[in-house]
């Protein structure tokens, strides 16, 4: 089997149902920048400054950004046959979330990006993150959208910010407060 195919080479793709659309919809910049997270979480988790937790934690969330990504490349109204997200997966997440806070300081100010190679690429993770939910949401705009996925994508980034903090307080690395320039 090539891996080529060649029928996007007119600026479309197919979605999961049979429709054709251009590469540049909002839907399929939705689930590429999902894909676009899920490559940045692996690349994550091949740090060695994670906690096994983490690493279980990621690796589940690579797991359904693979679900959440093809939902959003289904035509609307079809079953991709697969188990959707659900609010249940959205509690896994903020269960996640309290458990990475423990014994983290308390946070007074805005922090920047970074410490640890581990943290660093969490935050990375963060943004892309974030970016993958400002296009679903886009797409809920104008198409049907599930909007657990988009809660979903919110907790993930939260997670990942947490994340982030507890693997540079784990290596002994303090948050750096931002502080802004006075006039």
């Amino acid at each position: 089997m090539r891996i080529y195919t060649k029928t996007g080479d007119d600026g479309t793709t197919g979605l999961f149902g049979g429709r054709r659309v251009s590469k540049a919809a909002l839907r399929v910049e939705s689930y590429g920048t999902v894909d676009e997270l899920n490559a940045i979480l692996g690349w994550v988790r091949a740090t060695d400054g994670g906690t096994e937790a983490a690493d279980a934690i990621l690796a589940t969330a690579q797991e359904a950004c693979f679900r959440l990504g093809a939902f959003v490349a289904t035509v609307p109204g079809k079953d991709p046959g697969i188990a959707p997200l659900t609010n249940e997966d959205v509690t896994a997440l903020e269960a996640a979330i309290d458990a990475a806070e423990e014994g983290l300081p308390a946070l007074t100010s805005f922090i920047l990006p970074g410490g640890t190679e581990a943290g660093s690429r969490m935050h990375v993770a963060r943004t892309v993150c974030r970016r993958a939910e400002r296009a679903l949401v886009a797409l809920a705009r104008e198409d049907e959208v599930d909007m657990v996925l988009v809660r979903w994508l919110n907790r993930l980034s939260d997670l990942l910010f947490v994340l982030a903090r507890r693997a540079n307080h784990d290596a002994g690395v303090a948050d750096v407060p931002w502080v802004p320039r006075g006039e």
